[in-house]
């Protein structure tokens, strides 16, 4: 998904895999990842906003820290947990991109092996 200056709860939600009831009960439970709202109290969450969800998940579902204990390593160092959040994402992008990068090549492995299969497949997928 483009970045954009704002996301709908639904959007955060399809984008974090978590519900929105969830995200609705972690705002009441750590201000900090309040978004804005509008005047009918239609939730905006900036890039900040979706960040800041994305550490509490971090804590409580990765870490499996209770509620009490997030909010307890968040008074003490957010800073650090920002950085070293940061740093796990990173890294899990880039495993992500290497479980891809070794799909497309057995993909390709397997394709150079059995080029009759492929041209098979093909003539049945074009009849």
């Amino acid at each position: 998904m483009a970045e954009r200056l704002y996301y709908s709860i639904g959007e955060v939600s399809e984008m974090l895999d978590i519900s929105m009831p969830t995200i609705r009960y972690w705002e009441k439970e750590f201000p900090f990842t309040e978004p804005k709202k509008s005047d009918k109290g239609t939730r905006y969450y900036t890039q900040k906003d979706i960040e800041n969800i994305q550490l509490v998940q971090y804590l409580l579902k990765d870490k499996k820290l209770t509620i009490e204990g997030a909010r307890q390593l968040l008074k003490n160092d957010k800073e650090k947990l920002d950085r070293t959040h940061t740093i796990v994402l990173k890294l899990r992008k880039i495993q992500k991109e290497i479980r891809l990068l070794k799909e497309e090549l057995t993909a390709s492995m397997h394709l150079e092996e059995n080029p009759k299969e492929e041209e098979e497949e093909n003539l049945i997928h074009n009849s």
